[in-house]
């Protein structure tokens, strides 16, 4: 097998364990929406040091542009340990708007801290990026006696694991395919059985358009359970995203 050929079989081996995760035999009640995120992702070195910005901020629609869903703004600061490790640390905001019948103010507003390593390899010409990140949540809940006027918090703990693939496309490596797969787990003591949260899959077509940028479009499959676990999501998403490393100062 081809090193490239290895790097998808990776993503793909995940996907599939992932998928043993939630994979049940109870009659949950389940529903298929379409969605679509527009998405920016920065991680900006300050200068020649190991230190650097990250950022990024997450619109994420029901339907092309039907309907806002989700905003998520991201944070952070970066440590490059070396060239292939970094740790990373931050704060994020995720508002999510209540159901088309709920009343104004019924957003549900969640405050979250998060830690990461990520490690990166090369297999050939095809890289290959692990992600590790833990995160605590403080997830709004809406107190329907006040009609959404109160907000109480639940505090939950989650694991998440991401492995991405990118595949260069051509010997001018401009463009590039990618590939990646992230499992989320809960856990702590407001997380009873349901340890599952969600999984992505993901593949998309890429272009670099400088030195320090690049864009993807693809599609995103996001299973999500809900809380109590009653309800199983299938969200087909479309994806829109650009990514820059380009330095401060």
């Amino acid at each position: 097998m081809t090193r490239p050929k290895r790097a998808v079989a990776a993503v793909c081996a995940s996907v599939l364990l992932s998928t043993g995760a939630f994979a049940q035999t109870d009659d949950r009640a389940s529903e298929t929406n379409t969605r679509a995120w527009y998405m920016y992702f920065g991680d900006h070195p300050l200068g020649d040091g190991p230190w650097g910005l990250h950022f990024d901020g997450q619109l994420r629609m029901e339907g092309a542009f039907a309907r806002r869903n989700q905003l998520l703004l991201r944070p952070g600061v970066n440590f490059d340990v070396s060239d292939n490790f970094q740790v990373s640390g931050g704060y994020a905001y995720i508002d999510t708007q209540g159901p088309e019948d709920s009343p104004p103010g019924f957003d549900v507003p969640e405050n979250r801290f998060w830690e990461q390593l990520i490690l990166r390899q090369r297999l050939g010409s095809t890289r290959l990026v692990h992600r590790y990140r833990l995160e605590q949540r403080f997830v709004g809940n809406i107190r329907d006696d006040d009609a959404g006027d109160g907000v109480d918090y639940t505090y939950v703990n989650r694991f998440r694991y991401f492995l991405k693939g990118v595949v260069p496309l051509g010997s001018e490596r401009r463009y590039f395919a990618a590939f990646y797969n992230e499992l989320m787990i809960g856990f702590g003591d407001n997380v009873k059985s349901n340890i599952f949260d969600q999984n992505r899959s993901y593949a998309a077509f890429g272009i670099r358009t400088g030195t320090n940028e690049s864009f993807e479009i693809g599609y995103l499959l996001q299973i999500v359970q809900q809380a109590d676990g009653a309800l199983i999501q299938y969200n087909h998403t479309f994806q829109l995203a650009f990514f820059s490393s380009r330095p401060v100062g």
